[in-house]
């Protein structure tokens, strides 16, 4: 994946979090991931297999195309 798409999934992805006064720990545990796993992803050092993306979609009612800015 694209450095650009990396970054805009980071940058919403904690955007989401961050509106619904979640921390990474609620997060990860809604998730069924690691805090650590929520901070690469909001950091941009890693992207979820597409099963977490899922998951992240569902969670926050929000389509992979808006996650990874193929729409705004």
């Amino acid at each position: 994946m694209s450095k650009e798409i990396t970054n805009i999934f980071s940058e919403r992805f904690k955007a989401l979090r961050l509106q619904n006064n979640l921390s990474t720990l609620e997060l990860a545990k809604e998730l069924k991931v690691s805090d650590s796993t929520i901070s690469r992803w909001e950091n941009g050092k890693r992207i979820p297999n597409i099963v977490n993306l899922g998951a992240i979609c569902k969670f926050f009612g929000e389509s992979a195309d808006y996650l990874i800015g193929i729409i705004d």
